[in-house]
């Protein structure tokens, strides 16, 4: 059995749970990277991962070198840090994956990936939104003739809200507060545009809970790039429950805490605890002619926290890893281009749930984690 080398940059939530399901399946030889070492000693228990205490910013020689030794990278850091990262890959000839919502870093990965000659690929956005819901929008948009509108709606929520925001902190704080913050890519008349985040407020109910979404930044990928000039409306909203929305307006508006960001992740580190008790909520529909006839179809879905492994992981770390795993998968077997910048479009539905890490997404798998189909109302 070949042996696919693979450096994880970052032992938090989703790092840990990515090297976990890749050093599971045996054939992979994991590293991982990261400057906290209680973070990096909970990886060893019962599994054969290397691990490095690094910082990765203050670093960088000692960075290089682990990653001039490896064949892939996946950065499950903070969106801020992946461009250096990715420009040493570029160096080094890695092939490079990571999970930013971020805009503007996405367009930086692409525009390095133009310069590779080393035969490398660069794959960024590979967690959920973006990642699997770009997968899922973009099967559906495929299935008809032509498309009127595509519509994405991802959230990860707590089981039991008890705090007025009715949210608990499940993934990267920056990654929040970039999303809440930055502008919102949207198709709208035909027209690529920009909208504000935040604004766009919508109601629906999934099985009989009611949900508010809205818009936030980062969650289409590339979606706008490939349907541009063939949808008529594609937009991207997050999910929450009702009321949630409105007081972070408030934080991020009235108080001005968009301008202070750090201040806020101060406070709502502080302040709005974690939890592993959670629910991901995925629903994307796509109006149409299909054959004639204006047609929707629509998928929805709920991933539950559950264990892997023997272990209890929250849902939103294991459709985020579950996405990436998917992604080096198929790259390294051969399932997707070898060379140059892949968008999340380029993997189809179809072999994303067929792979061995795409189980985790799949309704009524053989799995410990509980995947259901649902009803929406909007």
């Amino acid at each position: 059995m070949s042996c696919h080398k693979v450096l994880i940059l970052g032992a938090g939530k989703i790092g840990s749970c990515i090297a976990k399901l890749l050093s599971k399946e045996g054939d992979y030889k994991v590293s991982v990277a990261d400057i906290s070492e209680h973070d990096l000693k909970r990886l060893q228990t019962n599994f054969p991962i290397e691990t490095y205490v690094l910082d990765l910013v203050n670093q960088p020689d000692a960075l290089r070198k682990l990653i001039a030794a490896t064949n892939v990278v996946i950065s499950a850091l903070s969106f801020y840090m992946n461009e250096s990262i990715a420009c040493m890959c570029l160096e080094e000839g890695a092939s490079y994956f990571d999970l930013t919502e971020d805009v503007q870093t996405t367009k930086y990965i692409r525009d390095l990936a133009e310069k590779s000659k080393k035969g490398q690929v660069f794959m960024p956005q590979c967690g959920i939104a973006p990642g699997f819901v770009g997968i899922v929008g973009n099967d559906l948009a495929c299935r008809l003739d032509s498309v009127d509108t595509l519509l994405m709606r991802v959230g990860a929520l707590p089981m039991y809200p008890t705090n007025m925001l009715k949210y608990n902190l499940t993934w990267s704080t920056d990654g929040l507060i970039n999303e809440y913050c930055n502008p919102c890519e949207a198709i709208h008349d035909s027209q690529i545009i920009d909208v504000l985040p935040l604004e766009g407020l919508e109601h629906f109910s999934v099985d009989g809970l009611k949900y508010e979404a809205f818009n936030t930044s980062g969650g289409l990928g590339t979606l706008c790039e490939t349907w541009n000039e063939r949808a008529k409306n594609v937009n991207y909203k997050t999910v929450r429950y009702l009321g949630h929305r409105e007081l972070m307006k408030f934080l991020l508006e009235e108080l001005n805490f968009s301008e202070r960001r750090v201040l806020l992740k101060e406070i709502l580190e502080s302040a709005i605890p974690m939890t592993s008790q959670d629910v991901v909520v995925v629903f994307c529909t796509v109006m149409g002619q299909k054959d004639g006839k204006l047609t929707q179809i629509t998928d929805a879905r709920k991933i539950y926290h559950g264990t892997i492994h023997g272990e209890t992981w929250s849902a939103i770390q294991i459709t985020t890893a579950a996405g990436i795993c998917v992604a080096v998968d198929l790259f390294l077997n051969k399932n997707l281009p070898q060379k140059g910048f892949i968008s999340q479009e380029e993997i189809t539905l179809e072999q994303f749930l067929a792979n061995r890490f795409g189980k985790y997404y799949q309704v009524n798998n053989s799995t410990d984690v509980k995947v259901k189909p649902v009803e929406v109302v909007i």
